[in-house]
């Protein structure tokens, strides 16, 4: 079986891609595994930057094919000072916490929402090093938003999934599961594919 480094520190993002690779020959390792992490400052001007600035890091430290995400975030009807982008987690220079950042954007919902809602966007960058090639992949998913009221169910690693709600299921994201996904055709099997081509 092949392998390739998922190049994230987040242990519950390091598993979204594990079991379609899987499926398709290809083990996906963490940052664990290696035991190894870099300190990368992640400045670049869009999510596709951000992406390939960490799969070069640590392209440099491994000798099997590497991939990173990095993703940005608009809220509709929100001023563009206080728009997330890319620093969904940092505000103010400030790295929230997961109590924090809940705290933050409910705010955010109770400011500028409608009836306790925000429409959200999210838009992700992919970037896939192997043998010296770069290659990327961008996406977006905006059919969810942003309530002002905390599901009572929690997805570590993900914060924001406690306070947002699939349009098209009315459901919280900490509630939508894989049977969910594919009815929605959200499987994210168009990324996967991307990443195994880019590794045979």
């Amino acid at each position: 079986m092949k392998q390739i480094l998922f190049a994230t520190s987040n242990e519950s993002k390091s598993k979204r891609f594990t079991r379609g690779l899987k499926d398709k020959g290809i083990e996906v390792l963490t940052l664990k595994d290696i035991g190894k992490e870099i300190d990368i400052e992640e400045d670049g001007k869009d999510a596709i930057e951000n992406a390939l600035k960490k799969a070069r890091a640590y392209a440099k430290v491994v000798d099997i094919p590497v991939f990173a995400m990095d993703d940005s975030l608009y809220l509709e009807g929100v001023p563009e000072e206080k728009q997330p982008g890319l620093n969904v987690r940092r505000v103010n220079g400030k790295r929230l916490t997961d109590e924090e950042m809940l705290e933050h954007y409910i705010n955010l919902v109770k400011t500028y929402g409608v009836d306790g809602k925000l429409t959200c966007k999210w838009i992700y960058g992919m970037a896939v090093i192997n043998d010296g090639k770069e290659y990327t992949y961008t996406w977006s998913k905006e059919d969810f938003y942003m309530v002002d009221k905390l599901s009572d169910k929690v997805n570590p690693g993900y914060p924001l999934n406690t306070i947002s709600i699939n349009k098209k299921l009315n459901k919280y994201f900490t509630y939508i599961t894989p049977e969910d996904r594919l009815k929605l055709n959200e499987d994210e099997s168009d990324v996967v594919e991307f990443i195994a081509k880019s590794v045979r």
